[in-house]
């Protein structure tokens, strides 16, 4: 399926605006499945996450007329879908959670994947444990540092997108980013599930904002 370019996007959002409404489904088409995709790693319950990404579009649509386009209409939209989804949890109380990609906080560094439970029978226990250990480090984490940790590592969205979505200078997202996965990687080696190199790189001290 060929995706919609930046160009085509700001026509259709364009259209949207002129008040051709069915305009907007192409629009809903494009971006449903990262939108619920972030929403279903954020609470971690499928029919909180079909409720909370169909809010989201919702607010798209209703809130249209304030996207100036300086950004993605994507990065504007997880803004939307993040504040939502954290807004949910801590009215709910809940901190479900789901696993992720773990980088190293050095640009050198290496990486650990957590991986998929499907492969090798005889290590799916392991990996098994190991998930599960994410999620409950994630579960430890503030809503915030969950979202930020996501558009990251999941959504792969840049620093400087991180910082449009959620209207926070480059540098807090850098130190946001880094001290969540510090936290993350503290309550992996006090779990036992994470190698001992990078557990010496979760040590290492972060940068406050």
């Amino acid at each position: 399926m060929r995706l919609v370019t930046r160009d085509e996007e700001l026509e259709i959002i364009e259209k949207v605006r002129s008040g051709d409404t069915d305009a907007f489904g192409e629009l809903v088409a494009e971006h449903q499945n990262r939108v619920f995709s972030l929403a279903l790693r954020m609470v971690g319950n499928e029919e909180d996450a079909h409720d909370l990404a169909q809010e989201a579009f919702i607010r798209a649509y209703t809130s249209l007329a304030g996207f100036r386009g300086d950004s993605k209409f994507s990065v504007w939209l997880y803004r939307l879908t993040s504040n939502i989804c954290i807004d949910f949890l801590r009215s709910r109380s809940r901190r479900q959670t789901v696993s992720l990609t773990y980088d190293s906080d050095e640009a050198e560094g290496g990486e650990m994947e957590i991986p998929d439970d499907r492969f090798s029978p005889e290590a799916g226990l392991d990996r098994a444990e190991l998930r599960g250990a994410v999620r409950r480090g994630l579960d430890a984490l503030s809503p915030e540092f969950r979202s930020i940790l996501l558009l990251r590592e999941i959504d792969g969205l840049s620093y400087a997108e991180i910082g449009e979505a959620l209207q926070l200078e480059e540098g807090t997202v850098k130190s946001r980013i880094f001290r969540a996965r510090k936290k993350l990687t503290e309550f992996l080696v006090r779990d036992g599930n994470i190698p001992d190199g990078l557990a010496s790189q979760g040590r290492k001290g972060g940068v406050d904002t």
